[in-house]
């Protein structure tokens, strides 16, 4: 029973794509007609069978004819040579040399009820496997999965929902907005939705779209804490700051320990001049971040700004210094510490904030500039 087993690399196997593999020659050559089984990392907690295939072909290669042929490594799916080589170094541990002998083995996938081994939920199985693409980031690879696995079955509005936001990940809002689009034909009232077809209708430009998007998730869900959280912002884009106010302050009753409520109505009032109201609720994202044991670090750089904005600039400095000891390397928290210190007359102290800065970004144009500034104050 001739077992391959593919890894991440692979993933145009699962996608139906590729249908062809080169693997070190057996003791049993493989031939045409064999019958494959073929799992998903064999070594690995991941181990599953992802299909039963027929050998239509083979070709029996020296290792010295592929290790140098970048045509061979392109369709085998590497970006070159030396990429396959890396690869084969790691299926093999490291022991390949140019007297070894591979086989480039063709298949074809067989269909579940040819299978004479245990069956398995194909779509099941590619949606699984697209999740945890998905959610490692790897979005390029998860999208061939989720079109995989909507092939076997193009209604299934989780599917679909999940493709939108793959594809909202990789910058494609329009073939985002057209799988939120499919999904609401088969429930037109699903405010999860509805809701991630505003947010890309938003990154798409189309501002008039996403609020019409969020209305209607609204009508639906007047309370769902998503749904008012992304209303607000999306109020705030269009400068409708008072009507974008009043969801963020419904949202607070109903969502008041999340710290980026109040940061994001913090925002809000600072850019309505309410700067008083916005330390406020930049306080109160610290307080709660605190109960959390989880101070958050933007929050409190953002309070400084406000209060850089009141002229309080001994309260803006002590925030930039928490923000610091928070995250020390952060440059726009040295930046903003250092221009305070100036504003104080602490130029030597600038400097070395400003120095900070030139350590982590030596091209931070801010940086050099204000730095000159200050030695000229000396």
């Amino acid at each position: 029973m001739p077992i391959l087993s593919f890894s991440s690399n692979d993933i145009d196997v699962i996608t139906g794509k590729k249908r062809r593999t080169i693997r070190k020659l057996w003791k049993t050559p493989l031939k045409k007609g064999d019958r494959l089984y073929c799992y998903w990392n064999l070594v690995s907690k991941e181990k599953m069978k992802i299909f039963e295939a027929i050998v239509t072909d083979v070709e029996d290669i020296a290792f010295e004819d592929i290790v140098d042929n970048d045509d061979v490594a392109r369709e085998e799916g590497f970006k070159d040579s030396k990429e396959m080589l890396k690869e084969f170094k790691k299926m093999y541990g490291g022991r390949v040399d140019n007297s070894d002998k591979f086989q480039i083995i063709y298949f074809e996938k067989l269909d579940i009820d040819d299978w004479k081994g245990d069956k398995i939920d194909e779509k099941s199985m590619i949606t699984k496997r697209a999740d945890i693409l998905f959610d490692s980031g790897k979005f390029d690879k998860s999208t061939m999965c989720y079109d995989a696995a909507l092939r076997i079955d193009p209604h299934d509005v989780y599917l679909l929902n999940k493709q939108g936001d793959n594809l909202s990940r990789l910058g494609k809002f329009d073939e985002a907005i057209d799988c939120y689009d499919k999904a609401l034909e088969i429930e037109p009232d699903n405010v999860y939705i509805l809701n991630n077809k505003a947010i890309a209708l938003l990154n798409a430009g189309d501002l008039d779209g996403a609020l019409k998007a969020s209305t209607i998730a609204y009508n639906y869900s007047p309370s769902s804490p998503i749904v008012l959280y992304w209303r607000g912002f999306i109020l705030e884009v269009l400068g409708e700051y008072d009507k974008a106010l009043k969801v963020y302050d419904k949202l607070i009753v109903i969502d008041s320990e999340n710290p980026e409520v109040w940061n994001s109505r913090g925002n809000l009032l600072t850019d309505m001049g309410r700067l008083e109201e916005a330390i406020e609720s930049f306080d109160r994202a610290v307080e709660v971040c605190l109960d959390d044991s989880e101070m958050d670090a933007d929050a409190i750089n953002r309070m400084g700004n406000a209060y850089i904005d009141l002229g309080k600039l001994d309260e803006a400095l002590e925030c930039f210094n928490t923000a610091i000891s928070l995250e020390k390397n952060n440059i726009d928290f040295l930046l903003n510490k250092g221009v305070v210190l100036m504003e104080l007359g602490k130029f030597e102290e600038a400097v070395d904030s400003f120095n900070k800065v030139l350590l982590r970004n030596p091209d931070n144009e801010d940086a050099f500039f204000l730095k000159e500034e200050c030695l000229e104050n000396f």
